[in-house]
């Protein structure tokens, strides 16, 4: 099914809204949703080409024309030749990695990345022969003495779950590439309507489109961006015979999501800025982390990489003393919530508090957490559309709980 014929030059905000594949003889306005498991075929010969070929649609495992949908639109917001949908953001990492690696290669990647992503490099991927060395996030001289001859991939996520460590793309695009390796950038947090990684030189695109290409937390979606040369090539067998698919409605739910990503993540930002702010000003505050301060140790980085913008997450660390009055001091915040919600999601219209070390970094060690930085007082809020006045409001309920 060919993409609609649109002119030249368009800007992105026009292709989230525009993209797709052509419209069906009934001339839908809105993406058609094609709930069908398989597609029934004009004759045998057609069938037998179709298999062959993998052109065309024949079973929804291989190819369904809402998730192409999907993925050409994404592909359009990126900048990239291709996409290819998941059924997460997870099954996109796990698809890029059985794609591209085998026993005895090597993989950098940042300590800092989203603890599912540690575990499956570090322990699922260690099972069967393929090596991870973790580097910080941020200090290009480590990335650089970690690459061997074996190297195939670095993978970073930027900002980063949860402190928004902020990493250089260009500068990491040079060091895998001068080493014959791809570089995977995790672009969940800014979005393509923030960032994009292709234009500085990122081989292949991660998202989980769970979270702001959905943008109100309702679906699982997955993808993985770059050149046909991968995505279909070398991810198209592997989603197909492995099954890690996209389902439909759920391709169709985010589809729609993205046509509204920059007005949402534009006012999003502005939310999690004014409220980073506030929080600097906050006595029972530690610190704060949030791209967008001058304080941010990336923050001239940040502003370069994501289009002047800080995105919509802001952590912050409660004071405290031992580890176990942190957590509880934490709690105290959290627990005190009357507005906003206690969840481990991010990206949705409404805004999202949550512990990351007893939650998203809750199966990894005690020295992994130390190793990524995540402290018992961390304290992560995914910035949603409500007034900001009411969010602050309702931290302010647990901060003034705070016991130093």
């Amino acid at each position: 099914m060919a993409t609609q014929k649109l002119p030249p030059g368009l800007h992105r905000d026009t292709l989230a809204v525009r993209t797709g594949i052509e419209r069906s003889q009934y001339g839908e306005h809105s993406e058609a949703l094609y709930l069908t498991s398989g597609f029934v075929q004009p004759d045998a010969q057609t069938s037998a080409d179709r298999f062959v070929s993998g052109r065309g649609y024949t079973y929804a495992r291989t190819s369904n024309p809402t998730v192409t949908a999907f993925e050409q639109r994404l592909a359009a917001l990126e900048g990239t030749e291709g996409a290819i949908g998941a059924a997460s953001g997870m099954a996109a990492i796990l698809m890029m990695c059985m794609g591209l690696l085998r026993a005895g290669d090597h993989v950098v990647c940042s300590r800092s990345v989203f603890g599912s992503t540690l575990n499956l490099f570090a322990k699922e991927f260690g099972k069967f022969g393929v090596e991870t060395s973790f580097v910080s996030q941020t200090d290009l001289a480590q990335w650089r003495a970690a690459v061997k001859p074996t190297t195939k991939l670095l993978f970073a996520e930027t900002p980063t779950n949860p402190l928004t460590e902020v990493c250089d793309i260009r500068a990491l695009a040079d060091i895998a590439h001068a080493a014959g390796a791809l570089l995977a950038v995790d672009n969940c947090f800014c979005s393509p309507a923030l960032q994009r990684p292709a234009e500085m030189g990122a081989d292949l695109i991660i998202h989980s489109g769970t979270k702001y290409l959905d943008g109100q937390g309702r679906v699982m979606a997955g993808a993985i961006c770059g050149p046909n040369k991968y995505i279909a090539d070398v991810f198209g067998p592997i989603v197909r015979t492995a099954g890690m698919v996209l389902a439909p409605f759920n391709a169709w739910v985010v589809l729609k999501g993205m046509e509204t990503l920059a007005i949402r993540m534009e006012a999003q930002s502005a939310r999690a800025l004014t409220v980073a702010k506030w929080l600097e000003a906050q006595p029972q505050v530690a610190r704060v982390y949030y791209p967008g301060l001058p304080s941010h140790p990336q923050h001239e980085l940040a502003m370069r990489q994501q289009q002047g913008v800080g995105g919509a997450v802001i952590s912050f660390d409660v004071k405290g003393g031992s580890p176990e009055q942190l957590r509880a001091n934490a709690f105290r915040v959290i627990d005190s919530l009357q507005v906003m919600s206690i969840a481990t999601n991010l990206g949705d219209t409404k805004t999202i508090v949550a512990h990351p070390a007893t939650t998203s970094h809750g199966r990894l060690t005690e020295p992994q957490r130390q190793a990524a930085g995540i402290g018992q007082g961390l304290v992560r809020v995914a910035v949603g559309l409500e007034h900001t006045d009411d969010i602050q409001a309702d931290l302010l309920r647990g901060l003034s709980q705070v016991s130093s």
